[in-house]
């Protein structure tokens, strides 16, 4: 079967190998950037001459736009007849992008494509996948995260206060964990991001590790984190297993390259 899905935040480091892995696995995806030549050029920088295959590129249709700048009518063009939807959205690593406007990009976002997809999913027996990178610095709004120490509450709450795409991904998670409607929503939480083929990875239940631990406690590739949220979308037996929930990604050693 041939999914539909759509890519927002596309162009990022996370986004790109979601479009690659999507479109070499022949599917469909949609994608809705600034622009299109970067996501061109950004499938290169996954796998060169990517960009140039038609036959991958032809599965793929793009809306060059700010996400939060389209009209709902708009969006919802875009959202309807996805099977599902994910989103690798972020703020840039800038000055402009950590303190200037839009300051709830990531949690803004995510409520337009929920009410997008609420409003264009007329087929109740068949749920659009809403799938949400996070980061495993957030708690899980329902519980069920070991308690922090109090060096990583304070740390924590300083972030929040401070640095306010951290608080975005807070909102964007006690968001979608509120909400209750047909379309069934997820959450995903990588831990240390790095960059690297994707390989067998692991999934657990909540974070496997403090905030100060480093890398050799946990790491996982950005391809990785593409690469789970693929099977969520295409293998149902794992989105069973974990829908409704927010599991962590780490990256296991031992795995052999599943795609690079």
């Amino acid at each position: 079967m041939t999914a539909k899905v759509l890519v927002v935040g596309a162009t990022g480091a996370t986004g790109k190998h979601v479009v690659f892995q999507l479109l070499k696995q022949k599917h469909r995806v949609r994608a809705i950037v600034r622009s299109k030549e970067r996501l061109i050029n950004c499938l290169d920088d996954v796998q060169p001459g990517s960009g140039a295959d038609l036959h991958m590129v032809g599965r793929l249709d793009v809306t060059e736009a700010p996400l939060l700048d389209l009209s709902q009518e708009d969006l919802e063009k875009v959202v309807r007849g996805c099977d599902a939807v994910v989103s690798c959205l972020g703020h840039n690593l800038t000055f402009k992008g950590l303190f200037m406007p839009p300051r709830k990009l990531v949690k803004d976002a995510v409520k337009r494509l929920h009410e997008a997809i609420e409003a264009t999913n007329e087929d109740s027996d068949r749920p659009t996948k809403l799938i949400i990178m996070g980061s495993d610095g957030v708690a899980n709004p329902a519980g069920g995260d070991d308690r922090r120490s109090r060096s990583e509450r304070a740390v924590l709450s300083i972030l929040r206060r401070c640095i306010p795409p951290h608080r975005d991904n807070e909102l964007a998670g006690a968001y979608i964990s509120e909400v209750q409607t047909p379309a069934i929503e997820w959450v995903v939480r990588p831990t240390d991001l790095i960059d690297g083929n994707s390989t067998k990875y692991e999934l657990f239940d909540k974070p496997q590790k403090g905030l100060f631990s480093g890398a050799e406690h946990g790491i996982t590739t950005r391809a990785n984190v593409a690469l789970c949220m693929v099977d969520m979308i295409l293998v149902d037996a794992i989105w069973n297993e974990w829908k409704f929930k927010m599991p962590v990604v780490h990256y296991d050693l031992g795995g052999k390259v599943i795609c690079k």
